[in-house]
């Protein structure tokens, strides 16, 4: 069989109302169906290259636009702010003239961003994604993408474009805080929670980005991807496909860049062989935007829009986002020229309407009732999971009995260019940061306290005072004197400093605001350190959507910070979170969901490296991160004991480790139990240290609890020299850990110092994996029991 003849042959199977629908088709009605239309598509960059793309014609009207029906309507609430409610009841007419004038009186597929919540004005906004992974709580996430998906049915919103699985891999690209982990179990078990969670409301979750887009070369945005077969089969793949299998996942975006030369948006190879046969994905695949054009404009691979269209649908992408260029008269050219076989269109439509199908678009009262006339999208309900979740999230990386501040605190300086912006708390997705900023004076659309509101409500008779000190970016030290002054004068001063978020340029972090630097941006450590020589005890709150070179404040010379908080954007209630820590109201319980880099240079860096990865006596340079990935700690303090582990088991099995968490402090907290591994000796160098499995465990004072896990050998799979994904009998060491450098190997340990963390870790048990070398199949477990008596 010929590629053509043999996708062809893969015909997805849908009822016999969608093949009926297909079969009384046109060809231009064929293409509408397998694009969006972006209705308020203008001058706001929200997209790369969103303004060299427009496509909004003032002339046409949205009925002859329609004329043929339509696949997709982009961003009907997340490109301006519009009133909710009122918005609503404009699509709910909107969607019955679809359905009364079109010849098929098809419905449009709504879809928006809702990474940091739904992307629209006066929605609630949550943590970022990085943020997900430092709080190791799938079942918290879960809970909170139920409500953004709750709130998007009620808009009438189908499709949400997240959650983002790529595998932190280089923190200086922009995109880190859109990403969970540098863990590839820890982004798919988060990452599964919420698409759990999101389906669970009704609304499609799609998967992005598809695939190895976080590998870019020096972390530069759509740059080139090196990396091997092994690489994205053992790193970038594993989260997609616990989210395909575990979580039913029903739609996948691909990734912009190219891997060894080759777009992905061209590579039936990734999107059909791999992501459908192997995988068993059965849903869409709906185009990052602009990827289709960009196989013209930016990688050269094809000549025109019609060409890019070919190579895009051959390959495997059913959907062209945010509008048509390539799949409306290109690719019809294309078809009627004889250069693309028709049913290569039939194949994604025949997606495509049973994807309308499944959400009940093409029901016939689908639109009968009304949209609701009242619309609160900002919830209690919503303010609670974003305040639980911003405050498991946040990590203590070190104190000095600055934390808690205690009452005794009268004046407190509260500092910093992030002490006292709303914009400060939130994401690069955030309707704030990523539509907002383009309507200067725009009202917020919701309450989001600052940190020095929130401290000024947690400290009530204490005297604050504000002052930024200087901005995000930029040199200008003309306010630093002032700060200095007020921290003089205080009992302890917390500077509040960090990033920014925004896209293309406007921000620190973002979607294409990639870094050469790992510094914190401006003059912001001038800041800390002129604070920190008053003599006044400081506390550092990071607000950042990247893990920053802050070696200098946690272990360098003094004076330095006494204290240092790392917050990754934490959301509309992250103000509250942070003074609710500061005061001992709330212990911290976040972990590092990433390495805490020495330096740029040093990137990019993984805990997950073989032994020639890390630290070593022939080369003078040292990756060796400040802390850990795991790393974190608390006001509380946890003890290990007993720690218990089957030493044998077969590789198509499962083994138990348990261990007795205690905690051996006076106040209330909780620990984060991380399981870890290493394979000995394997055909193909694997990582000194993994993470098999973790709990969060909530524990009063003295309280203790035992925790099981329930081990499949499958967690100590990998590719090997044929590249097949396999477990080899041999041996492999298990400990419990409070961070990836805590008990490991000594290779582990000389590579990844840190901090000593009391009852840190257990004593490591080898594991016997017995029997023959076992292929990985799809019925093969892939997460880890979890048991907490």
């Amino acid at each position: 069989m010929t590629m053509q003849q043999d996708a062809i042959a893969a015909m997805p199977e849908v009822s016999e109302r969608v093949r009926a629908l297909l079969a009384s088709m046109r060809l231009e009605e064929k293409a509408a169906q397998i694009v969006g239309y972006w209705l308020d598509q203008g001058g706001e960059v929200v997209a790369p290259m969103a303004d060299e793309m427009t496509t909004s014609d003032g002339s046409r009207t949205l009925a002859d636009i329609t004329r043929h029906g339509i696949g997709h309507y982009t961003r009907v609430y997340g490109t301006r702010p519009v009133d909710p409610a009122q918005r609503a009841a404009w699509l709910r007419d909107e969607q019955r003239r679809l359905v009364r004038e079109t010849r098929l009186g098809i419905p449009a597929l709504v879809h928006e961003e809702c990474l940091t919540g739904l992307a629209a004005w006066k929605a609630a906004t949550f943590p970022t994604p990085l943020a997900w992974g430092a709080s190791f709580d799938p079942d918290l996430v879960a809970e909170m993408a139920s409500a953004i998906g709750e709130s998007m049915a009620q808009l009438g919103v189908h499709q949400g474009l997240a959650p983002v699985l790529d595998v932190v891999r280089d923190p200086r690209w922009g995109r880190v805080d859109e990403c969970i982990s540098e863990d590839p179990y820890l982004v798919g078990t988060v990452g599964t929670a919420f698409v759990r969670g999101l389906q669970q409301a009704g609304i499609h979750a799609t998967l992005k980005h598809f695939l190895s887009y976080s590998g870019s070369q020096a972390g530069r945005n759509h740059a080139p991807v090196h990396a091997g077969p092994r690489e994205l089969a053992d790193v970038y793949l594993p989260p997609f496909e616990m989210a395909i299998r575990d979580g039913g996942a029903k739609s996948v975006m691909n990734s912009y860049t190219e891997i060894d030369g080759v777009p992905v948006a061209s590579q039936p190879q990734l999107l059909t062989r791999l992501l459908r046969e192997e995988l068993g994905f059965t849903g869409t695949v709906v185009a990052d935007y602009f990827s289709v054009a960009f196989l013209e404009i930016m990688h050269g691979l094809a000549a025109d829009r019609g060409e890019a269209a070919q190579w895009a649908l051959e390959a495997g992408i059913d959907v062209e986002l945010p509008s048509g260029d390539a799949y409306l008269e290109p690719l019809i050219e294309r078809v009627r020229s004889g250069h693309i076989d028709e049913r290569f269109i039939d194949r994604a439509v025949l997606r495509v309407l049973a994807e309308k199908e499944e959400l009940g678009l093409l029901e016939p009262n689908a639109f009968d009732d009304d949209a609701p006339s009242v619309i609160d999208l900002d919830t209690p309900r919503h303010r609670d999971i974003a305040r639980r979740l911003a405050a498991e999230s946040v990590v203590l990386l070190s104190n000095d009995g600055a934390l808690p501040v205690t009452a005794d605190a009268r004046r407190i300086a509260v500092i910093g260019p992030n002490a006292d912006r709303p914009e400060a708390l939130q994401g690069c997705y955030s309707f704030a940061n990523h539509v907002l900023a383009h309507h200067p004076g725009h009202d917020i659309g919701l309450e989001i306290p600052t940190v020095a509101e929130a401290l000024r409500s947690e400290f009530p008779d204490a005297e604050l005072t504000v002052t930024r000190g200087c901005e995000v970016e930029g040199f200008d030290t003309a306010g630093i004197d002032d700060a200095v002054a007020q921290a003089a004068d205080a009992d302890v001063a917390i500077i509040v400093v960090g990033d920014q978020a925004g896209l293309f340029g406007r921000g620190s972090v973002g979607e294409g605001n990639d870094t050469e630097s790992l510094e914190l941006p401006g003059v912001q450590r001038e800041l800390v350190s002129r604070v920190a020589a008053t003599g006044t005890p400081v506390v550092m709150v990071m607000l950042t959507g990247r893990p920053y070179a802050i070696g200098w404040a946690l272990d360098g010379a003094e004076p330095r910070p006494r204290a240092v908080l790392q917050a990754f954007f934490p959301g509309e209630e992250g103000g509250p979170a942070i003074a609710q820590i500061l005061s001992g109201t709330v212990s911290p319980s976040g972990r590092l969901p990433v390495s805490l880099p020495r330096a740029a240079g040093a990137q990019p860096f993984t805990y997950l490296h073989p032994p020639l990865g890390g630290a070593s006596s022939v080369t003078s340079t040292d990756p060796t991160p400040v802390r850990p990935f795991g790393f974190g700690l608390g006001y509380a303090t946890f003890a290990y004991d007993d720690f218990a582990c089957a030493t044998a088991a077969e590789t198509s099995g499962a083994f138990t480790a348990a261990v007795t968490v205690t905690n051996t402090s006076d106040v209330a907290g909780t620990d984060v139990v991380q399981l870890y591994g290493r394979d000995v000796v394997a055909s193909v160098t694997r990582p000194v240290v993994q993470l098999i499995a973790y709990a969060r465990v909530e524990l009063a004072p003295g309280q203790s609890a035992r925790v099981e896990f329930d081990v499949p050998a499958t967690r100590f799979a990998f590719s090997d020299r044929r590249m097949v994904r396999v477990v080899e009998p041999g041996a492999v060491d298990v400990w419990v850990g409070a961070h990836a450098a805590a008990g490991g190997p000594a290779a582990a340990d000389a590579a990844q110092a840190a901090p000593v963390v009391p009852g840190a870790a257990t004593a490591r048990t080898r594991v016997e994996l017995t029997g023959p070398v076992h292929e990985v199949t799809p019925a093969d477990p892939r997460i880890v029991g979890v048991r907490i008596a």
